[in-house]
């Protein structure tokens, strides 16, 4: 029985512990090795976590996991002795090794595999928090050409193979899995215009895959026509279509704040032809969405009468968690939208103060009045 399966197992907590301090480990580390430590305890640590003795798929999906993260941490390992001579090749084969470990595209044949055999929770877990790691990592990197060209290179075929892999796909841990590999695509391109901005995108997207993860555990969902037979309340419905929408970054939910930032730091920076490539995957990557919803829209509810569990489904705990962080993800990019729209105006039009005051010759009588916020 996997460990996920055990309710309360001090197996699982242990684990779990381990695997968050791996985590922490390689993202805190100020050498390449002890990042490398945190990898590897990271790795071990998982790797318990999804194996199970009576189910042969976490088993496969345990033994194809350690095996391609066994080969990046093989490349990192490799690049660190050929820092001294070859200095571009090491950075080349690190940036590499990251956006396999990553399932990044052309390496992510593995990453729709392993999910494919594991539990929704234990998905959670490799679509959220195994990523950290690699990430943090990969915008460590000084961006040179030898790094930005693999980076930007794997940006671009994530959007498209994760828009095109996922069109036929009826297994939902697929779909989650190819929406990954595109999700991942706008984060690399963020890591290579700013800093900070694809940890913003990390967490709206976090927060909107677990929930969606959830609402599927809740109704024992895998595959498409599991959506199609299960018997969900109204409010359960509407909540999963708008988080559905919200993971497909349609505005004005809370998924297209993150891809709307992104827009405007693109065009500002003249990723043009990245930004084209990644609309276009969205909109394709939006259809999955809106076909899971019409399945959930088809659904006949077998309850006529309001009642109690209009609002929560009343066998498992996991339905009200999910609608929880659906509808906090729902409320949020409201505020979200007026705060950033305040502070852009307000920049623009002291900027643009500024600049007529400068064409008069004319010096402001108080300069921290017309500094931009």
């Amino acid at each position: 029985m996997s460990l996920f399966l055990m309710p309360f197992s001090p197996y699982k907590i242990s684990f779990l512990l381990t695997l968050v301090s791996g985590t922490l480990l390689s993202i805190s580390s100020s050498s390449w090795f002890t990042a490398w430590i945190g990898l590897e305890l990271n790795l071990m640590s998982f790797i318990p976590l999804i194996s199970s003795k009576k189910n042969q798929l976490p088993t496969e999906a345990s033994l194809k996991y350690f095996l391609i993260q066994a080969l990046g941490s093989a490349i990192i390992i490799l690049s660190s002795t050929l820092t001294l001579l070859y200095p571009q090749l090491a950075l080349l084969l690190v940036s590499l090794a990251l956006l396999l470990k990553l399932g990044a595209a052309p390496f992510h044949s593995w990453f729709p595999q392993v999910m494919e055999g594991l539990s929704w929770l234990q998905a959670i877990i490799l679509m959220t928090i195994q990523k950290l790691a690699p990430m943090f990592l990969i915008s460590y990197l000084s961006m040179s050409f030898y790094t930005h060209t693999p980076i930007f290179l794997a940006a671009v075929f994530s959007a498209t193979v994760g828009a095109l892999g996922g069109i036929n796909q009826t297994s939902l841990r697929k779909i989650l899995s190819y929406s990954s590999i595109n999700h991942m695509s706008w984060m690399l391109i963020a890591m290579l215009i700013n800093e900070t901005s694809w940890m913003i995108y990390f967490f709206l997207y976090a927060l909107i895959t677990s929930s969606v993860a959830l609402y599927f555990l809740s109704i024992q969902s895998y595959f498409f026509f599991h959506l199609i037979n299960s018997n969900t309340t109204p409010l359960t419905k509407m909540i999963s279509i708008l988080s559905l929408f919200s993971l497909g970054g349609m505005p004005p939910f809370s998924g297209f704040i993150p891809k709307w930032i992104m827009i405007q730091e693109m065009i500002s920076a003249g990723f043009f032809f990245a930004l084209l490539i990644l609309l276009l995957s969205s909109l394709v990557t939006l259809y999955f969405y809106i076909r899971l919803s019409l399945a959930s829209i088809s659904i006949s509810y077998a309850q006529s009468k309001w009642s109690l569990t209009f609002f929560f489904h009343p066998t498992s705990i996991y339905s009200p968690l999910s609608s929880m962080m659906n509808l906090f993800g729902l409320l949020m990019p409201s505020a979200l939208l007026i705060m950033w729209d305040f502070k852009f105006i307000k920049t623009n039009i002291l900027q643009s103060c500024q600049k007529k005051l400068n064409l008069l010759n004319l010096e402001p009588t108080n300069k921290k009045a017309f500094a931009p916020i």
